[in-house]
């Protein structure tokens, strides 16, 4: 969810939430809200994972901690941060009882590091094209699902996952299609979260 007020978010979680496994807010609702989001939306929804999107890049353990504390089922770091900052993570993620996911974006070899960081205790690493990247010429969705499926470690895809895409997404072995766009920008958002749910296998 890249909406920028809890409120907001809440309201697209209450129509999407029967309907997906995983509610993750944005970076930019985190930064614009702080991890109240985080902690209004898992007392909304309990019973869904709780994702926070926080791109950690440095402090892994202090950032982690703190927005596990806050309600945090998962918390992403970056992928081109150091080892120390992962290890930092899932040390807070083990501590808590949850998960760190690593982010790949950005990352020039996504195969050697996603099999790195799971090494170091990533829970699943995220093959992840930015908006930002989506938008440069020759971007390539087939390309990011061939490294995820290269890896040949527990990933999610994130980047261009919509109605037309996610069996593709599936067939590649992802964990996770992270649907962003497809979801909070339809006319219909639990229309269309519910049609990628029924699309799935």
């Amino acid at each position: 969810m890249d909406v920028l007020t809890t409120d907001a978010a809440l309201a697209l979680a209450a129509q999407v939430a029967p309907h997906v496994d995983i509610i993750e807010l944005g970076t930019p609702l985190i930064k614009a809200e702080g991890l109240r989001a985080v902690t209004a939306i898992k007392a909304a929804h309990p019973d869904k994972i709780v994702f926070a999107d926080l791109k950690t890049m440095d402090a892994g353990e202090l950032e982690a901690d703190i927005a596990f504390a806050a309600g945090a089922d998962l918390v992403t770091v970056l992928g081109t941060a150091g080892d120390s900052t992962i290890i930092g993570a899932v040390a807070a993620a083990t501590k808590h009882g949850k998960g760190i996911v690593v982010d790949l974006i950005g990352v020039a070899d996504k195969v050697a590091r996603a099999r790195e960081a799971i090494a170091l205790g990533a829970q699943f690493v995220e093959m992840h094209a930015g908006l930002d990247e989506q938008a440069e010429p020759g971007f390539s969705l087939a390309k990011l699902l061939s490294q995820g499926e290269s890896a040949k470690v527990p990933f999610s895809l994130a980047g261009g996952v919509n109605l037309a895409t996610i069996k593709s997404v599936q067939r590649a072995g992802a964990s996770v299609a992270v649907a962003g766009g497809a979801i909070y920008g339809a006319d219909d958002p639990a229309a269309a979260a519910a049609a990628l749910r029924a699309a799935i296998i």
